[in-house]
C-alpha cells in the first residue's frame, strides 16, 4: 500500500472531518469527490503536512508520517490557483526543488526534460506573472513533479481554467498518471472524476460516504445523497466510433450495444453519462409514431424506487435480445429513468413489464478516457 489514511479527524469552529479512512495503491488516480465545504481540501492539507490532525494516522510506504515535517514527506501539492514564485522565471521555478543535491548541469538537463514533458519549453525565460492560467498550471505541475513525490496531491487543479485549457490539462494529468505517478485529486466536478479517476471517494459532511472504482460509484451509489450529488445513474464505458451521419452524430459502443451521441470529440475510448431525468418511458404500442429521440430500446422494468420528489424506474434493455430496437447482447444493461409518480400510475408501470425507453443523442454526454 502506498498511502494509508486511518481515522483522521480535525475540528474547527462549526466544521470538522470525522474518522476519515482510505487506502491508495501505487499508480492509482484517486479522486476525492464532494461538494464545497465537505473537507476535501483540508484532508489534502493534512496529508501534505500543512495541517496537523486532532486524531488519526497517515502512512506512506508503511511509514507513519503523521508528525513528519513537510519537506520529508515525499508528497507534492498543487493548488487551484497560481502559487509560482512571481519574481522567478519559469526555468527557475521548475529548478527550485532541484537546487539541493544537484549540479548545475544536472539541474539544466532535468528542467529541459520536464519542460518538454509538460509542454512549457517555449516559456522557460518568461516570468511567471505573464503566464495564462493553463500555462501556470503546467509549470506548477512540472515544478512539483521535479521533486519526485511518491504521491501527487491536486486541489481543484482544473476548475479555474478556461474551456480551452481544461481538456489540455486533463490530457497532461492522464499522461503523468500513465507514467506511474500516483495522484490524489480533489474536485466537486463529476466529469473530472469520470475522465481522470481510477478510484473515487465521495465525501459528505466531513466523512467518506463511499469508495470504489469509478464504475462502481456511478452505477451503484450506496445512498440517496451520493446518487443525488453525482446526478448520474446511467454511466457506461466503451468506445466512440467515427461519424456515421452528416449531422455529426456518432456511435458509442458498449459491448454490442450502440448509443447515438452528438459530440465533436474524436473517436476513442471513453465514457457516456445520461441523466435519468433525460430518459423517457412509454408503453409498447406497434401503432405509435416514432419519437424524435435517436436512442430507443425495448426493455423490462426490473425495479421501481422512490428518488426524492420523483420515481426512479430501472429498465434492463438487454433482457430480450430478439425484440430490441437497437442491437444488443444478452448481458443485462440497466438504464434508470426519473419520472413523476403520476406517470408511473398513468403508464401502469410495474416490475416485469416491457416498455420502450428513449433518450436523445444530445442527452448523451461523452467524456474521453
Amino acid at each position: 500500500m502506498l498511502l494509508t489514511v486511518r481515522d483522521i479527524s480535525k475540528a474547527f469552529s462549526g466544521f470538522e472531518i470525522k474518522n476519515v479512512s482510505f487506502d491508495v495503491q501505487p499508480g492509482w488516480y484517486f479522486v476525492l469527490l464532494g461538494a464545497s465545504g465537505v473537507g476535501k481540501s483540508l484532508l489534502l492539507e493534512i496529508i501534505a503536512g500543512l495541517t496537523r490532525p486532532d486524531a488519526g494516522q497517515i502512512f506512506l510506504n508503511g511509514k507513519d508520517i503523521t508528525s513528519e515535517k513537510i519537506q520529508k514527506r515525499k508528497i507534492g501539492l498543487v493548488f487551484q490557483h497560481n502559487t509560482l514564485f512571481p519574481h522567478m522565471t519559469v526555468y527557475d521555478n521548475i529548478a527550485y526543488p532541484l537546487r539541493s543535491g544537484h549540479t548545475k548541469s544536472q539541474i539544466s538537463k532535468r528542467v529541459a526534460q520536464l519542460a518538454e514533458n509538460f509542454g512549457v519549453t517555449n516559456l522557460l525565460n518568461r516570468k511567471s506573472q505573464t503566464l495564462s492560467g493553463g500555462e501556470s498550471q503546467r509549470v506548477s505541475l512540472a515544478r512539483t513533479v521535479a521533486s519526485e513525490p511518491d504521491c501527487l496531491l491536486l486541489d481543484e487543479p482544473i476548475c479555474s481554467l478556461d474551456a480551452t485549457s481544461r481538456p489540455q490539462i486533463r490530457t497532461l494529468l492522464r499522461r503523468i498518471n500513465a507514467n506511474g505517478q500516483t495522484i490524489i485529486h480533489v474536485t466537486h466536478d463529476y466529469t473530472e472524476a469520470v475522465s481522470l479517476g481510477t478510484h473515487i471517494a465521495v465525501m459528505e459532511r466531513g466523512i467518506i460516504a463511499q469508495t470504489g472504482k469509478v464504475e462502481d460509484i456511478f452505477q451503484h451509489p450506496k445512498s440517496e445523497f451520493i446518487a443525488r450529488f453525482i446526478g448520474i445513474r446511467n454511466f457506461f464505458k466503451g468506445h466512440l466510433e467515427q461519424p456515421y451521419h452528416q449531422s455529426g452524430l456518432k456511435l458509442f459502443r458498449t459491448g454490442s450495444l450502440d448509443f447515438s451521441v452528438l459530440t465533436d470529440r474524436l473517436a476513442g475510448n471513453g465514457f457516456v453519462c445520461i441523466r435519468s431525468e433525460d430518459v423517457t418511458i412509454s408503453n409498447l404500442d406497434p401503432m405509435a409514431k416514432p419519437t424524435s429521440a435517436r436512442n430507443n430500446f425495448e426493455g423490462t422494468i426490473v425495479d421501481i424506487v422512490r428518488a426524492g420528489p420523483g420515481i426512479e424506474v430501472i429498465v434492463d434493455i438487454n433482457t430480450d435480445k430478439s425484440k430490441l430496437i437497437n442491437k444488443a447482447n444478452s448481458t443485462p444493461l440497466e438504464v434508470a429513468a426519473l419520472i413523476s409518480n403520476e406517470s408511473v400510475k398513468t403508464l401502469n408501470l410495474h416490475c416485469g413489464k416491457k416498455v420502450i425507453l428513449s433518450f436523445k443523442a444530445s442527452a448523451v454526454k461523452y467524456v474521453e478516457e
